[in-house]
């Protein structure tokens, strides 16, 4: 790291760092620990100036990016680094909605963000453009797989040297999907949360900026912007019910917390809003804890085809816990081949290919809705937060292979009757 800071620019709103549990505050350094309580520390902002100077009007003339809400997120300078990030289709469902029995269903599609097909984009955008700021010129991250992809792409844009860490069974698409930006890759042979402990000690014997480690106060902010978005898309106002993927519990909690500073500086209407979660069942620890009425999270080791949110001892999960409780929302947990079937589903309703932390996000949204836990005239949002083009592994076996014809009008038409045939026995099978 340098001793090289970036001037800090007059519109800049956000004043220190404070600890998420106690009234302990920190200067604006690239930490993420409170060395009194060992709680996660999260940017504090000065909402009167924001207030003072933010509208919706000048939020819509803004960059058709993440950056539009520069106010509300935790950058000094003017220089960031944008790269198209964020402003995803908010998607009006109708098949899928029809198929669930849900009148009002949303689907925000982040499996479409730039520049690597995931919503790690956004958080990334903000971590390096701080990271930047406080003078690193080399940042990594434990990731995953969505991580690393978008760390490695933005630091290349950005100029910024890179080495990620990713556990060696990662998918392959996701691997490949790292390796073309040619950042150093370090494949850790061990799960999520060992190849975390050693970036920990990286970051402290190197002095990198890990997005996800000392700078993650600054990345978890970035995730705030999925609320933002969902808030101008409808218009202005809070969806009643959002249901999104938890991994370590950041982005369901920063979702809240965007809301919640639209409320605060007068830029939509209060108004209840619940809050569930999805996490896949070989990795459910907030899950689990929810259930069993815990305000602790028993760490568990990950065995499950949604590696992108397999994170055994989740940073944030007390408070997604904490969060479900407060909004009387529901935290579930799908099956493999719940989650396989909820890729599917979304893909063959929508038109929508999403990747396993998706599909966990669709079976769990139906089971809520089997449950009568989200009612049919709830305007309710469905977070998707990757792309399917990358987790191509978990379906392969489970969607129907192409049918091989010779170049000839007959063997089409056999072929067509044949396809014909198996569709109406499908169709039997459900009506039965």
């Amino acid at each position: 790291m340098t001793q090289a800071i970036a001037k800090r620019s007059e519109s800049a709103t956000f004043t220190h760092l404070k600890s998420k549990e106690g009234d302990y505050t920190y200067d604006l350094l690239p930490i993420n620990i409170c060395e009194n309580t060992f709680a996660p520390l999260e940017v504090v902002y000065d909402y009167d100036k924001i207030r003072d100077t933010v509208t919706r009007e000048t939020i819509a003339a803004g960059p058709h990016s993440i950056w539009r809400y520069r106010a509300f997120l935790p950058v000094a300078t003017d220089n960031v680094i944008d790269v198209g990030t964020g402003m995803t289709p908010l998607v009006k469902s109708t098949r899928l909605a029809r198929r669930l029995g849900l009148k009002n269903l949303y689907i925000k599609n982040d499996a479409v963000n730039m520049p690597t097909l995931s919503f790690k984009d956004r958080v990334v955008s903000v971590a390096l453009t701080r990271a930047r700021e406080l003078g690193f010129s080399t940042v990594s991250c434990a990731s995953t797989g969505n991580l690393a992809n978008s760390t490695a792409a933005i630091a290349a844009h950005a100029g910024l040297e890179c080495c990620v860490f990713i556990p060696a069974d990662l998918e392959a698409g996701k691997v490949l999907g790292t390796l073309i930006y040619n950042p150093t890759v370090m494949a850790v042979k061990g799960n999520y949360d060992q190849v975390n402990r050693l970036c920990s000690e990286v970051a402290n014997t190197y002095g990198w900026g890990f997005v996800n480690i000392n700078l993650r106060p600054y990345y978890s902010e970035g995730s705030k912007t999925l609320g933002f978005e969902v808030a101008e898309q409808l218009g202005w106002q809070l969806p009643d019910h959002i249901v999104a993927p938890i991994a370590s519990g950041s982005l369901y909690t920063k979702i809240r917390k965007g809301f919640e500073e639209f409320v605060k500086c007068g830029l939509v209407e209060d108004k209840p809003v619940r809050y569930s979660g999805a996490q896949a069942e070989g990795c459910s620890p907030v899950a689990q804890a929810f259930k069993s009425g815990r305000d602790f999270i028993d760490p568990v080791k990950p065995n499950t085809v949604a590696k992108s949110i397999a994170i055994g001892n989740p940073a944030d999960g007390v408070y997604a816990v904490e969060q479900a409780n407060e909004t009387n929302g529901h935290i579930e947990s799908a099956t493999d081949a719940e989650i396989i079937e909820g890729i599917k589903l979304l893909a063959e309703t929508e038109g929508i290919f999403t990747e396993t932390a998706g599909g966990t996000t669709i079976a769990v949204l139906k089971k809520l809705v089997e449950a009568g836990k989200i009612s049919p005239d709830e305007t309710t949002v469905v977070y998707i937060t990757g792309n399917g083009l990358k987790t191509q592994e978990a379906i392969q076996g489970y969607i129907s292979e192409p049918l091989t014809i010779e170049a000839k009008l007959d063997s089409f038409e056999r072929a067509w009757e044949r396809a014909q045939t198996l569709d109406r026995l499908d169709w039997q099978q459900v009506l039965v």
